[in-house]
């Protein structure tokens, strides 16, 4: 269905944006109007990292008046395979402030606001309630369902986007014309079952797809043109190279925007969404060693003061990038469907770890629940054991 314009239009264009928009004012359905919208539309991008990378710089091309950015992250050189509005000069400096740098250098004629603060359940409704329009660039469940619910509670449209591997997903959730985010995900996965692109990885050009689809909805909900993908999910395999769609309905029962809404006020998402499952937190408390810990622990096995086994819970591929010496490679799946058990030496130690810590408490959790009461993971993963102990290796 098509919707009204977003936004009233700016009074005019200068002879410098006229130059600088020709090829969108001479298609009939944009034209001066619709490019005088865009000017006078402020649109909040939440992050600028793969998906907020494309979207920003395009957004700013369209010639959006004002763009937000919110990012409190630095650049890290393992972004640059994705994050294209970053570049290797910007290695360490703040996102924010890289992103306005290369945004400014593409539109001088837009304004560009930094938000350098991680968004959450104190913040969001202010800053939001300051654009007409939210772009979500996150890659984290809890976040999703903040900036859903507090677009919902202001009544702002959401531009929702998503990546993992080879494969993402885009729609818009407005909750005064369709359904919202919670109605298509009412809650979100158990810990630990969804890996993020972190820990699974991306195709960086898939971000470059989804954030210009991302980018076209927010283009035509300022302008009012065309039909946005309000109650459509919108599915995209690039192996396949295929898209389809799926349509969403409206939960009447929703938590949210449904008839009798149960969330009322913003919530506490980290723990609506859970790190770790419950089991996993209890399993690793009082069992967690550092690196500097295993390090000593090494050592002592090395002299033949000590025995254990290492057991690393990331996947083949992961193992192959960097690993920790003497550690021996079990996936967390294999722990999960209780396969692993079996290969356990029950006259040693079992100390777990994985690539930051998240996985090996949830395998942990299960080999404590199998009767392996001494069994440790080791916090911070195999990063931190780069980070202190071999800087020399590489990390990912």
């Amino acid at each position: 269905m098509s919707l009204p314009p977003l936004v009233e239009p700016s009074a005019e264009l200068s002879v410098d944006e006229v130059r600088r928009y020709s090829r969108h004012l001479i298609i009939p359905d944009v034209g001066m109007t619709g490019q005088k919208r865009l000017k006078a539309a402020r649109v909040l991008c939440v992050g600028a990292g793969g998906l907020g990378s494309p979207a920003l710089m395009y957004l700013a091309a369209a010639g959006v008046g004002h763009l937000g950015i919110v990012e409190f992250d630095v650049v890290d050189e393992s972004n640059l395979q994705r994050q294209i509005i970053h570049g290797t000069s910007d290695v360490g400096r703040p996102k924010a402030q890289s992103a306005r740098d290369r945004i400014t250098e593409i539109n001088p004629l837009i304004e560009v606001t930094l938000h350098e603060e991680r968004l959450d359940s104190t913040n969001v409704l202010e800053l939001f309630s300051q654009y007409d329009l939210i772009v979500d660039g996150t890659d984290n469940f809890a976040t999703r369902y903040l900036v859903n619910d507090a677009c919902v509670l202001l009544g702002k449209p959401y531009v929702w986007g998503s990546i993992f591997r080879f494969d993402g997903q885009a729609s818009v959730f407005w909750a005064e014309y369709g359904p919202c985010y919670r109605c298509l995900y009412p809650e979100p996965p158990p810990p630990g079952m969804v890996p993020s692109c972190a820990e699974g990885g991306v195709l960086g050009v898939l971000c470059a797809s989804i954030g210009s689809i991302q980018v076209t909805e927010a283009i035509k909900l300022i302008t009012g043109i065309g039909t946005p993908l309000v109650g459509t999910l919108m599915v995209y395999d690039g192996l396949e190279m295929q898209y389809r769609t799926v349509r969403i309905r409206k939960d009447p029962n929703c938590a949210v925007c449904g008839t009798n809404p149960t969330v009322t006020e913003l919530i506490d998402y980290e723990a609506f969404c859970g790190t770790i499952s419950d089991q996993a937190a209890e399993a690793a408390r009082d069992a967690t060693i550092s690196v500097q810990d295993l390090r000593r622990m090494l050592d002592a096995r090395e002299a033949g003061r000590d025995d254990f086994v290492l057991i690393d819970v990331r996947e083949p591929h992961e193992y192959e990038i960097v690993a920790i010496p003497g550690s021996v490679l079990i996936p967390k799946d294999r722990f999960l469907d209780g396969s692993a058990l079996a290969d356990l030496p029950t006259d040693r130690r079992i100390v777990l770890h994985c690539k930051v810590g998240g996985r090996s408490a949830e395998a942990l959790a299960v080999v404590k629940g199998a009767g392996f009461a001494d069994a440790v993971h080791v916090g911070g993963g195999v990063l931190a054991w780069v980070q202190q102990v071999e800087p020399d290796k590489p990390t990912y």
